[in-house]
């Protein structure tokens, strides 16, 4: 089984490009999407957020309150640092645990933080979705139905794209100029090979 990761900034197009490929019948794993299970269902991580950011992590359903963590956490990125720290070991296991069952030629880990926290290294490929920052501010304001000065602030906590780009094996540009489906079949073709 040959593990592919996907990573790029906010509103790059990590997701729709993750579309294409399970539209081709790849397994993708979505690491952002079960962390936030992973912090609802695992009892131990439950615990250590609460220690790290207070009892008001979450709610008294025991399900995590966003918009305090996110007020904690995008205005100080030590804690930040901290906070994945707890959740990144958990997320890398359970996505290993998830590959070890597919029965596919590869599959993908989707992912915004797979060179911050090097979990890239553990993967065969790497694939970085670029966009220009102009479009990745646009689509994260509709989308999060969000303001400009929020979504910089999530930009400017994250890796430049520079940086990912450098250790990529492969670079899908969503900016709209080359068909996405041509990148995503080219790419494919070489990982079936």
């Amino acid at each position: 089984m040959i593990n592919v990761g996907i990573t790029g900034g906010i509103g790059s197009g990590k997701t729709t490009v993750c579309k294409i490929f399970e539209s081709i019948g790849i397994p993708i794993y979505y690491a952002d999407f079960e962390a936030k299970r992973l912090m609802y269902k695992n009892k131990n991580l439950k615990q250590k957020i609460k220690d790290l950011l207070g009892n008001q992590a979450y709610y008294s359903n025991g399900r995590l309150n966003k918009p305090y963590v996110a007020s904690i956490v995008f205005n100080d990125k030590k804690i930040l640092n901290s906070l994945n720290t707890l959740v990144h070991p958990v997320v890398t296991q359970d996505a290993t645990n998830w590959s070890a069952k597919q029965n596919s030629k590869y599959c993908i880990r989707e992912a915004a933080l797979l060179v911050e926290n090097s979990s890239y290294k553990q993967l065969d490929y790497l694939i970085v979705v670029t966009a220009p920052i102009e479009i990745r501010i646009k689509r994260v304001v509709q989308r999060d139905n969000t303001d400009i000065s929020k979504v910089q602030l999530r930009i400017k906590n994250q890796l430049s794209e520079n940086e990912k780009v450098k250790v990529a094996d492969f670079v899908i540009d969503n900016g709209g100029e080359i068909s996405l489906f041509h990148q995503v079949w080219k790419i494919h073709q070489i990982l079936i090979s």
